[in-house]
């Protein structure tokens, strides 16, 4: 049975903005293993993978201030956050890889000449490192991270910034995300919103429903190619 479109109007659209981690990639044991890293360097205890993993959406900053506890201390805070910057430099492709399927969706939406972009709360250089590195940044025609706008998702500065670019209106867009995080960046920009519930945080999707909501790469092909 096909996948449903739902309310997206499929053939209007122009740009899919995707989210990174845990939309495109599975990147949940390197995340893990830097903030354990992390906390084991201040010699406090290991968290549990699934917590941690609880924690990612935001971008860096809250995920080191979550992981600690929301300290007071700024200094000890920055002084973590930067360890596990570092630490994450590092060995953000050690065990970091493509969802099964999701470059055949891709291929596939790229053979109906629509633009692609990924609009994440990752650092912009390790995202564009990792999107290189992983053999997907052919078809993206930008990506942008948490540091590439003074402001992170939901707020919308970075989606608005990829319209502009690509000449596409909100009603022309789709942003395709795992979390609440990118469906109210989708609705603070006007956009279509696909959630996917393969990723990190599809608990969340349940306080935020998006427009459409599919359960495997897979579906994002049919979805866009029919």
């Amino acid at each position: 049975m096909l996948a449903s479109a739902g309310p997206i109007p499929i053939d209007r659209l122009k740009l899919l903005i995707f989210d990174l981690d845990g939309t495109l990639i599975d990147s949940r044991q390197d995340l893990v293993n830097s903030v354990n890293a992390m906390l084991q360097h201040l010699g406090r205890p290991l968290l549990p993978a699934e917590v941690i993993a609880s924690y990612v959406g935001d971008g860096a900053p809250m995920l080191v201030r979550r992981a600690l506890g929301d300290p007071d201390d700024g200094a000890y805070f920055h002084g973590a956050l930067r360890f596990f910057l570092d630490y994450y430099r590092e060995h953000k492709l050690d065990h970091t890889y493509v969802y099964a399927g999701i470059r055949e969706a891709l291929t596939a939406i790229a053979a109906q000449g629509r633009r692609m972009a990924v609009l994440t709360n990752k650092p912009v250089v390790p995202s564009r490192q990792i999107v290189e590195a992983l053999g997907l940044s052919q078809f993206f025609v930008q990506v942008y991270g948490g540091n590439s706008f003074p402001t992170k998702k939901p707020d919308p500065q970075g989606a608005r910034a990829l319209l502009q670019e690509s000449v596409a209106h909100p009603h022309e867009t789709v942003i395709v995300g795992d979390s609440d995080v990118d469906v109210l960046t989708g609705r603070n920009a006007g956009l279509w919103t696909l959630g996917v519930t393969y990723g990190f945080a599809p608990h969340s999707l349940e306080g935020a429903p998006p427009d459409v909501l599919v359960h495997s790469p897979a579906e994002l092909s049919e979805i866009f190619n029919r």
